[in-house]
């Protein structure tokens, strides 16, 4: 996996039924290096910081792989690399193959898989459509979360070197799955008990959905 693209936003506001909503969705490529600390990329806008922005949601990726799809069904705005309001756009991610709780180094910091995007209405204001959060959903491919062990700079061209590999987890797209299946896996819930790399809250919400 390699970064193609680095982004961070500035506040944009919009109107939503009566109210002002300031967001940071509205990321743009950056041609200098960003810096991840523990608690999110540093000059970048996080408005909502009950939903992004912590210690989990330190840092978003998209892949760049899945461009072309979206493009496909949006043809009419306006694209550039941070359009899924990620943070970094990279090569070769695929959410079937990365575990939840695999380290990384990448340039000077050390990053470690958490969770995956779930979209709200900002996404589908930007969209211009909310019909888009559903086709999100059921694509299947929301890229995840970082949390930053190690603050540090990234760059263009940084690619990630595997440190360590997560024990008897589960991957970015089976804890997608899970998030949203009606009928929890009673295996993937197995395996997400004691993974701390996801937040304890979504643990024991997850845990006990069917109870």
């Amino acid at each position: 996996m390699q970064i193609i693209s680095t982004n961070i936003a500035q506040p944009t506001t919009f109107n939503w039924m009566g109210e002002q909503i300031t967001t940071g969705i509205y990321k743009k490529p950056t041609k200098k290096p960003i810096y991840l600390s523990k608690n999110g990329v540093v000059g970048d806008e996080v408005s909502d910081k009950e939903a992004h922005g912590d210690a989990f949601k330190a840092c978003y990726m998209f892949s760049e792989d899945c461009y072309p799809y979206w493009k496909n069904l949006y043809p009419h705005l306006e694209w550039d690399y941070g359009m899924f309001g990620e943070n970094l756009t990279v090569k070769g991610f695929d959410e079937t193959k990365v575990l939840v709780g695999n380290i990384y180094k990448l340039g000077s910091a050390l990053v470690e898989i958490t969770q995956p995007r779930e979209p709200c209405f900002k996404f589908g204001y930007k969209f211009g459509s909310q019909h888009v959060l559903k086709q999100f959903i059921k694509r299947g491919r929301p890229g995840t979360y970082l949390r930053v062990i190690e603050a540090g700079y990234v760059s263009v061209g940084d690619t990630f070197n595997l440190i360590e590999t997560a024990k008897n987890s589960l991957t970015v797209s089976e804890l997608t799955e899970l998030i949203y299946a009606k009928n929890k896996d009673q295996n993937l819930l197995s395996k997400i008990e004691h993974n701390e790399a996801i937040p304890i809250k979504k643990r024991i919400d997850l845990i006990n959905y069917n109870q």
